[in-house]
């Protein structure tokens, strides 16, 4: 594939994710649903992703786009992600406690991966692997922030089914949990695409069915109960007739 269309796909990724991200944004600010709000983040932070993948892929790789790349990308994303799965079935008080220490992983995360030293020669045209210029700290900050929001993801997929058995939640989260699973599946393919190439189909196609996942179980449960009227009111009704 060449790479005007890598680029194309990359862009493409990091606007689908930004506008899922801004509709789950309104969504929170008129209902206030902290899931929504960590699945908004969680969004932008993909996109941020897919737009320092499409910078690599347009004018070259150099250290500054693939530490992007690699914050982003592979380490603070997926943790966000499974945020939401925890307030959506744990609720707000596990929420809150995960998100502060979220928040600490991420704040020194970024630490990390914006000053550790880089080894390696990077190519301009190639995706870089973290084994190839970052040491041991980055890399498994990596690998413990994505394999350990990918188990809260998908362990509450499975929950989820169990609990409910049927309806939207379970489907909601069964989608969530295999949009996930496309997005970590990108080194999969290198067998068949380059690794860019790889990274970008599997943003666009993860982050689509994330956000089918995120509209089911943000669908409204039905029309709301009327409202009971007050004893003044039923008083006044009495003295009416």
């Amino acid at each position: 594939m060449t790479m005007s269309q890598q680029t194309a796909l990359a862009a493409a990724a990091g606007l689908v994710a930004l506008a899922f991200g801004l509709t789950l944004l309104d969504r929170w600010e008129l209902r206030r649903r902290p899931h929504e709000l960590a699945w908004a983040v969680a969004l932008f932070l993909f996109s941020a992703g897919a737009f320092a993948l499409w910078a690599g892929a347009a004018t070259g790789w150099n250290p500054t786009a693939f530490r992007l790349f690699y914050l982003f990308g592979a380490i603070v994303n997926v943790p966000f992600l499974a945020l939401g799965t925890i307030y959506l079935l744990a609720g707000r008080k596990a929420g809150d406690r995960a998100a502060a220490a979220i928040s600490l992983l991420g704040a020194f995360a970024a630490g990390v991966v914006l000053a550790a030293p880089m080894h390696g020669r990077i190519r301009p045209d190639v995706l870089p692997r973290g084994s190839e210029v970052f040491g041991a700290l980055p890399r498994v900050l990596a690998a413990v922030a994505s394999a350990g929001g990918a188990i809260v993801v998908f362990g509450g997929a499975a929950w989820s089914a169990w609990r409910f058995r049927r309806g939207r939640m379970v489907w909601a989260n069964v989608l969530i949990a295999t949009g996930t699973l496309i997005l970590s599946a990108g080194g999969l393919f290198n067998s068949v695409f380059d690794a860019m190439t790889a990274f970008a189909v599997t943003l666009v196609a993860g982050i689509a069915v994330i956000y089918a996942g995120f509209l089911i179980a943000s669908a409204p449960t039905g029309a709301a109960p009327a409202a009971r009227p007050s004893r003044r009111a039923l008083a006044g009704a009495g003295r009416r007739t």
